[in-house]
């Protein structure tokens, strides 16, 4: 949920030597209606200094009117513009790496002919060494159709591939899993499956990505019976964790307790689905559903939900979570005094928390505060580690709270980058993945190396 949609351009400008020089050029800026992210001095002189300056613009035209606007003014000259977001995407963000050098016949003769035969007959005669003598032990499948990238719907696979690396780079950094995006050219369900399945044995876990509702759930069930490996849709279940553990950490903070609030989910897409049926197994009381499409309601109200509408949900819940991609969906007033709210599309919320806050929210947050990254990396990592058939519910809700319990006094959720919660996280999966008996695999906590 945590995607804001910004231009980012690297500027390179070069001002006369001139006191006050740089206050105008960002007075400038702000005017043209863009914001200043980072600011590098790269030479100075006595007649001329030399910046990077990164500018954040809301559209094409706002950049263009923002460089206008650096270009007319006295002493400024705009030396160069450079897009380092496509820069770093040049020839892709991931590769896969020998872990040893290659650098003597007898080293060829050991990892190749005729030393590997010895390993294809050993997991040939015992198929489960394959976990120790292959990658298949820490490699994940991310899995896309391209039919939901982000919010920008459906682009198809090939335009999902940026996305697919950055989900593979966040594991390998974060938790130490190799993750291989797998682009598949069709949005078949039956083809979907059937692609899936038989590429499975080169994997520990299966990761689907981006991939439409309700296909999404229909694929995900099917697999998830199919398959002995853990099979996950992140778009659900991922954004389900983080969503319940900002919610647990809101509730310390506010008193406005989730077993005995009345919770409602406006929006019943993949993730709206997903966070009610996770509160729902948290708290055993019904959330009520809000959403445009009938069948989503009676999917809801099948798995134990209050099929409602947004109007209801504003007047009658304590808590609310939005999200639709609506934006301003939720009107000031129909804020109740004292709700919890927390609108998560990106870039733009279904009410301001600002503005949920002026009219009576005792909480309020958008999407920039719950990052799906938070949850994937170390349920997959746990997951894997104890070797688990699946992952449960239950595996699921200890990822959410032991994210919680990791989160800093006042704040959400913790800093998505601290490798010390991804950790806790994948050790919380994992111990209750052989409490469950769904483990096949003596636990060894992953370490890097």
């Amino acid at each position: 949920m945590a995607w804001e949609r910004k231009l980012s351009r690297t500027v390179r400008v070069r001002n006369v030597q001139v006191r006050g020089q740089l206050a105008r050029l960002l007075s400038a800026i702000s005017e043209a209606g863009s914001t200043v992210g980072e600011i590098h001095l790269l030479t100075e002189t006595s007649q001329h200094v030399m910046r990077d300056i990164v500018i954040y613009a809301e559209s094409e035209e706002q950049l263009a009117a923002t460089l206008a606007a650096i270009e007319t003014l006295e002493g400024t000259k705009v030396i160069g513009v450079r897009d380092e977001v496509l820069e770093l995407h040049v020839k892709g963000k991931i590769a896969i790496r020998s872990r040893y050098p290659i650098d003597s016949l007898a080293t060829l003769r050991k990892v190749y002919t005729p030393g590997v035969a010895e390993v294809c007959l050993k997991i040939a005669k015992d198929p489960s060494l394959a976990r120790q003598y292959t990658s298949i032990s820490h490699m994940v499948a991310i899995v896309t159709d391209g039919t939901a990238v982000l919010g920008l719907g459906d682009i198809g696979p090939l335009a999902g591939m940026p996305v697919m690396e950055g989900k593979a780079m966040l594991m390998e950094t974060l938790v130490g899993l190799s993750g291989i995006p797998i682009l598949l050219n069709t949005k078949d369900t039956e083809e979907i499956i059937a692609a899936v399945a038989a590429i499975s044995p080169t994997f520990a876990a299966i990761q689907l990505e981006d991939i439409s509702a309700p296909r999404c759930f229909e694929i995900e069930e099917r697999l998830q019976k199919m398959l002995d490996i853990p099979v996950l849709h992140d778009d659900q279940h991922g954004t389900a964790v983080v969503v319940t553990a900002a919610l647990m950490s809101a509730s310390r903070l506010t008193g406005v307790y989730l077993s005995s609030a009345k919770i409602g989910q406006i929006g019943l897409g993949a993730a709206g689905q997903a966070i009610a049926q996770m509160l729902m197994s948290l708290t055993g009381n019904p959330v009520w559903g809000a959403d445009l499409n009938p069948d989503a309601l009676k999917r809801l109200a099948a798995n134990g939900g209050k099929a409602s509408n947004l109007t209801e949900i504003m007047a009658n819940c304590d808590i609310v979570v939005a999200t639709t991609g609506a934006r301003g969906l939720i009107k000031p007033g129909m804020v109740r005094k004292d709700q919890v709210i927390l609108a998560l599309s990106n870039p733009n919320p279904e009410i301001e928390p600002e503005v949920a806050l002026q009219n009576g929210a005792l909480f309020a947050a958008d999407g920039k505060s719950v990052n799906n990254v938070l949850g994937f990396p170390g349920i997959f990592r746990g997951a894997v580690d104890a070797n688990a058939s699946r992952i449960s519910d239950e595996m699921l809700l200890a990822a959410a709270q032991i994210i919680s319990e990791m989160t800093p006094p006042g704040d959400l959720v913790p800093n998505p980058l601290d490798k010390a919660v991804h950790r806790a996280v994948a050790r919380a999966v994992a111990q209750k993945a052989i409490e469950q008996g769904i483990a096949r695999a003596e636990y060894v906590p992953y370490t890097e190396d």
